[in-house]
């Protein structure tokens, strides 16, 4: 999957963007209280997509 689309599903779920790092950007769910990063890379893998919508305890992202 794109990492902007992942972003933006996040976004849409009431995460918010805490920090861009170098090599990862940190969300934040503060319904929650729970935190993921997501790689800065154009791709990436669907499983680790499902895996960071897990660990901020959003539904998975669905397949198109």
């Amino acid at each position: 999957m794109k990492r902007r689309d992942l972003v933006n599903y996040l976004l849409k779920n009431n995460c918010a963007l805490i920090r861009e790092g170098g090599n990862h950007s940190v969300f934040y769910n503060p319904i929650l209280k729970r935190t993921s990063t997501v790689p800065r890379h154009s791709e990436i893998d669907s499983g680790l997509g499902r895996k960071i919508c897990k660990d901020l305890g959003v539904p998975p992202i669905s397949k198109k």
